[in-house]
Order: structure tokens, then sequence, then C-alpha cells
């Protein structure tokens, strides 16, 4: 028999979560979310658990996010068939329960050990990002790779993206920048640096030590963040409040790195940039995790029957190539009610999380 997709242990005072799909970078689908659901809602009741530590198999990274091959299979029958009720989908259930996963893990009563080693990507943050104790090392490449197959960062990820020092989190979700670990922890995504060698140590010493002490065996300075080294030409452009401005903004800025990002900008899914600013300036808005769960939820069940999403998956992970062929295929083509329909409510399918407490 094959192993678990993911592995839930409980032994000396610690509850270990492993993600294990090391030929998928551990990417994760609906019976993982629950099962990892499962599992934590026990551990917060049981004294005999301490400590949560999450890992991923294999040598690649944590989590290279959603299982979007089940996705886009969805998407595709929901464009097909005008499906309005993409909320009861497979991948509307898959992200309700997901979502609930990640609101619980932002409001955990135990300290939750995150080891994002590797890469670390869409619902992989999900995962990680909302964690009490996040540990990046040489090796972590983190990042929300969403606008890039017409979709819009989601997870809570909109939620860490508006948090981050001034514009990095905008610069981040519009280009897909990928962040190393220096950027990761400047940028609100991570708060410990532990080279990768030293974590089968760091994970004994958890065993016998609280998560606080154990880390601080091992955490080292932080990297430099180039991000913040580019923060003056970063705020500048991305603070202005519509895409097309922040693209003329980079484009007209007398440094190589924002030509670089307004053309990184420009492959993406135009419709899903406007989505995704706005997102992201609500977000900031808001005043708890649970309440950017409840959108990203509505703009997520409203982007499965959307011709971007579909595409978007075809060109970087079906047929791989790389020529997405957007619709509306410019920023000038997208109108008001694009942007509007996305955040659509949706009755009595609203996620509906409480800021106090995660959904039951």
């Amino acid at each position: 028999m094959s192993e678990p997709e993911v592995l839930i242990e409980r032994r000396d005072g610690l509850g270990l979560i492993t993600l294990n799909r090391p030929k998928a970078i551990n990417a994760l689908n609906h019976p993982m979310a629950l099962a990892i659901l499962d599992a934590l809602r026990a551990w917060e009741a049981d004294d005999a658990v301490r400590t949560v530590v999450l890992t991923g198999a294999g040598e690649r990274g944590l989590c290279a996010g959603g299982d979007i091959v089940a996705i886009h299979n969805d998407a595709k029958n929901a464009v097909a068939e005008g499906d309005s009720a993409q909320a009861d989908s497979p991948s509307g259930k898959f992200w309700r329960d997901e979502y609930i996963l990640n609101a619980l893990i932002g409001s955990y009563s135990k300290p939750y050990v995150a080891v994002m080693d590797g890469i670390v990507m869409g619902g992989g943050v999900g995962l990680s990002g909302h964690a009490s104790h996040r540990i990046v090392t040489e090796r972590s490449k983190v990042g929300m790779p969403e606008t890039g197959i017409g979709f819009i960062p989601d997870v809570g990820g909109t939620y860490l993206l508006s948090r981050a020092a001034g514009e990095i989190g905008t610069h981040v979700a519009l280009t897909t920048a990928r962040m190393d670990a220096g950027d990761a922890i400047a940028a609100g995504f991570a708060d410990y640096f532990v080279p990768s060698d030293q974590i089968p140590a760091l994970l004994e010493a958890l065993r016998t030590a609280d998560a606080d002490v154990a880390i601080a065996k091992f955490a080292q300075p932080a990297p430099a963040s180039e991000l913040m080294a580019q923060r003056e030409w970063i705020d500048a452009c991305y603070s202005a409040d519509t895409v097309e401005e922040i693209v003329a903004r980079l484009q007209g800025y007398d440094a190589p790195e924002a030509a670089k990002a307004a053309q990184d900008v420009l492959s993406k899914s135009p419709v899903a940039l406007k989505v995704t600013l706005r997102s992201l300036r609500n977000a900031r808005a808001a005043s708890s995790l649970a309440e950017v769960l409840n959108e990203e939820y509505r703009v997520s069940v409203a982007s499965l029957s959307t011709h971007d999403l579909v595409e978007g998956i075809r060109a970087q992970v079906v047929d791989k190539d790389r020529n997405p062929r957007w619709n509306p295929a410019t920023l000038a083509d997208v109108t008001a009610a694009d942007v509007d329909a996305y955040f659509a409510e949706l009755g009595d399918r609203e996620l509906g999380l409480s800021a106090s407490k995660e959904q039951q």
C-alpha cells in the first residue's frame, strides 16, 4: 500500500504533520486539508500535545500550493456549462475547508511551528504563513504565484501581503516574485532563519523544550532582504490606485528593476491583476484574517467560471507552452463590472468565518 499523503503523528508532546507528496512538492489536496483540520482540532483539546510542527517530505519544499490540475478540471466544466453553483463544486468545497483550516491555524491556541524549507507557494503559505512560529532556511522560496495562472492570491495571502512593509506585498502579488529567506522575514511571511542542516536538530530539540526556547538555540540573524533594499522605487510605484498607473510609474522609474517589474506585471492576467489590487487594498483595511478569508472565498469561487483561470493553468501547467491568451487581453479592456463580479456575495454559500472562532 502507498503511504498516506499527509502523515499525522503524536509523539513526545508534539503533534507532527508531514505533507507527504514529495513528487508533487507536497501539493495540497482536499483530503490532506481535512486530515490536518481534524488533527488540529483534536490536538487543541489534547493536553498531551504541547506544540504542533509542520514539515514537508523530500528535499524540494514544504508545499508547492494547491492541486491546480483538479481545479483546472472544475473550472473547465464551470465555463462550459455556465455553472452558477461553483461553491458546491469539488474545488469550491476544497477552498471552503482549506480556508477554515487557514483561519484555525491563525487563531491556534498552541505553538504551531512551520518549517518553510524549500518551495512554499500558494496553499503552502496558507498552511505556514499564519503559524505562530515560521521558520525559513537558505533554500526557502516563498511566493503567491496566482496572477500568473489567472487566479487571485488566497488562503489568507492577501492578509499577509497587505501587511508587508510599504508596498512590498503589492509588488510580490502583481509580479509573482519569489521571496528568499531574508525577503520573507522582512515582508512578514516568516519569523526565524535556521540553516537547513540544523532543522533535524531543531526538531529534536522541540521534543524536550518549548518552541521559543528550542528555536532560539538554532535561529541565526536573518539574511539581508533585497526587496527591502529596493523599497524606494517599490513604494513609489505600487502606491498608485490602479494597475495602469502602477505600470506607468514602473516604466517611468529610472531603475532596471522597475522596468523588469513592469514587464512581469504586464505578462499576467489583466483581470486577475485588477481584482488582486482591489483584494489587497480591501485586506489592508480589514480587521481580521477571518474577514479577509471570507472575501477571498467569494473571489476564488467567482474565478472558477472565468476564462483566465482555465487558460492560465493550461498554459503554465497542462500544456506548458507559457503563452496564455488572456481575455480581456489588456488592462484597458477590463471593466469595473468585470472586477465587481468577483466580489459578489454568495448568499447561503458564504464562508461566514467569525473573527473570534474558526468555522465548525
